[in-house]
């Protein structure tokens, strides 16, 4: 079977790993039964058994009291980037559980893969949005992970710019402090309501005063060579949202206007040539079986 999975921007602002949101833009991954574990299609160094995708299939079945079983694992379509923020491993997360769930015919719920995928990943901002689609807010305590998903005003426009470099989760994590004094945290607790709002209203203001944070933008932002510089191009450029996807490299601007999305896009194109930059579109579907 081929599954195809969706990019993710975890975070959006203030909503440091809870929010996510999916993207039109996708991994598709085939799995079949075999008489031995196969990756294929992907870089060498990702090729077996500690592949996320086989990973999630063994953890999936380990939850339901099943054998793992053996699998082949081809990569048909790898267009969401490894290490620059848009949910690479989730979405190989995502497509490990559903794919052990309808192999095995499990017929697990929801909640049960999206616990799952958590398990595996350590939160679910972005396994959610990968397996679900749309707007996602997601939270965790113990074994029990919900999520639900918030409207999308179909006002804004958003644009995704990737640097030519990489950028570990485990070294934006490094960057960030022990603990944040209370006003950040209430800074921050304040405007992701806000954002919500703003996201479902097409509220372009609010947006603009509300997509400000003080937990991790402020401390990621130096290990983005450029950001500063974009970050002025696009608020200039009428973005009434800009910030880093996820833990980065990808930065994310929102757009109230079709027309200034696109010039934005040009101007920082022809800015920095070697970045990956495109116009996204909300993915609503999540993971399906194609």
């Amino acid at each position: 079977m081929k599954l195809r999975i969706p990019a993710s921007s975890a975070n959006l602002g203030p909503g440091f790993d809870c929010f996510g949101l999916a993207w039109q833009l996708y991994n598709e991954i085939e799995f079949e039964f075999s008489d031995e574990l196969r990756v294929e299609g992907c870089d060498p160094r990702f090729a077996n058994a500690e592949n996320l995708a086989f990973q999630a299939v063994r953890r999936t079945a380990e939850a339901a009291g099943k054998a793992c079983p053996a699998v082949a694992i081809r990569f048909v379509k790898t267009d969401i980037p490894v290490s620059r923020g848009l949910g690479s491993s989730a979405a190989l997360i995502a497509g490990g559980v559903k794919a052990a769930d309808a192999l095995l015919k499990l017929h697990m719920s929801d909640d049960a893969l999206l616990r799952v995928a958590t398990e595996i990943e350590g939160h679910p901002d972005n396994v959610a949005p990968a397996l679900f689609g749309g707007l996602t807010v997601s939270a965790a305590e113990g074994d029990t992970v919900l999520t639900r998903r918030f409207p999308l005003h179909e006002r804004f426009h958003f644009v995704l710019l990737s640097p030519d470099f990489e950028l570990s989760t485990a070294a934006a994590r490094g960057v960030l402090p022990p603990s944040y004094p209370r006003a950040d945290a209430v800074y921050n607790l304040s405007r992701t309501p806000l954002v919500l709002r703003a996201l479902q209203d097409g509220d372009s203001e609010l947006l603009r005063f509300a997509m400000r944070d003080k937990i991790h933008q402020p401390y990621r932002r130096s290990l983005i060579p450029g950001y500063d510089k974009v970050e002025a191009l696009a608020l200039a450029s009428g973005a009434c949202g800009f910030g880093i996807s996820g833990a980065g490299s990808t930065q994310l601007a929102i757009f109230p206007d079709e027309r200034a999305a696109q010039r934005f896009a040009a101007s920082a194109g022809a800015r920095f040539p070697a970045w990956r930059i495109q116009s996204a579109r909300p993915d609503l579907t999540g993971t399906v079986i194609q």
